[in-house]
């Protein structure tokens, strides 16, 4: 007979555990022959060897989601109960729970903040190419280029593209003062933010003085085979069907495309369908893409910005 102590280093058991210590009964029924007992903060675990360590690591598993993402579902404990031959690879990949993307400027650390950012990066690491699809704050955007500028560190790739349709798909920017660069930063500016937050201001000029990293509209892509390149496609909602299928074959060797958007801000013409909603329609069952839909649980800006959200959609609702 063995015995294990397991002193948790979280402050809310109570969540941990689930209501009426959901959590902790589902995983002592996966194992009969082992007793699991809550003792103040600490978990108390008796049995046969064997069975002691694979209740740890399944706790283990489950105390290193909740630091990461502050919550446990019911869905999640029945995964971690999965045997390791029944596991998918996607799946055990989702249980290592959340990673650093990347370390950036003046000690920031970016790391997924939500299970669903965290389903980008597995979808990414399995997945050639990714749609990442959700409301404004969430993330999609900031967390793509960070798996871009870690493929660039870790030399996965030669070059970062980035972009995204300017103004409106259309991209009427004549009538903006300025060179072409002039008219087009305003637009492009949430891409430059997003790199300025993971590497230095005199290496980022010198990546896009050398076209190691590469910011342009949509319109600047046609023609193009972008091989070894970590690409992201961002506000995609505002693309037509054509602007995207032109993007999406613009995929080369050894190449990384994320494409992001947010369906409930379409800035087309009435009449224009959006590309976005057309790809999410017919690429869903074509082996290495990947669909990561993201939602108002995973906004990580203000707090207003979930009570907007919840508004309008509340007031959407009202008006069907």
């Amino acid at each position: 007979m063995t015995e294990k102590t397991i002193t948790p280093a979280v402050t809310n058991l109570v969540e941990l555990f689930g209501p009426n210590d959901l959590h902790l009964n589902t995983i002592q029924k996966a194992f009969p022959k082992t007793t699991i007992i809550a003792r103040g903060n600490d978990l108390l675990i008796r049995g046969e060897a064997e069975d002691v360590e694979k209740v740890e690591q399944k706790f283990e598993l489950l105390i290193n989601y909740f630091t990461n993402y502050g919550n446990v579902s019911e869905q999640f404990v029945s995964k971690i109960l999965e045997t390791e031959s029944t596991l998918t690879k996607q799946s055990k990949a989702e249980l290592e729970g959340s990673e650093i993307i990347v370390y950036g400027n003046n000690g920031l650390v970016v790391k997924a903040r939500t299970p669903n950012q965290r389903k980008i990066l597995v979808a990414s690491s399995l997945n050639d190419m990714v749609f990442a699809i959700g409301p404004a704050g969430t993330g999609k955007t900031y967390t793509a280029v960070a798996l871009a500028v870690r493929a660039l560190k870790n030399k996965e790739v030669k070059k970062i593209v980035l972009t995204r349709p300017a103004v409106e798909a259309g991209e009427n920017l004549g009538f903006l003062p300025g060179d072409m660069k002039e008219k087009l930063d305003p637009y492009l500016q949430p891409l430059y933010d997003a790199l300025r937050d993971m590497i230095p201001v005199e290496k980022l000029n010198q990546y896009l003085e050398t076209g190691i990293i590469q910011i342009a509209p949509l319109a600047f892509m046609r023609g193009r085979t972008l091989d070894h390149a970590f690409v992201i496609l961002d506000e995609a909602q505002n693309t037509t069907r054509n602007q995207i299928k032109m993007f999406l074959t613009r995929m080369g060797r050894s190449a990384k495309f994320i494409i992001t958007g947010d369906v409930t801000q379409i800035d087309l013409p009435r009449n224009q369908p959006s590309g976005l909603v057309h790809a999410t329609q017919i690429l869903r069952n074509i082996k290495g893409i990947e669909f990561v839909q993201l939602d108002i649980g995973d906004v990580v800006r203000h707090r207003l910005v979930m009570d907007v959200l919840k508004a309008y959609d509340k007031a959407h609702l009202a008006e069907i």
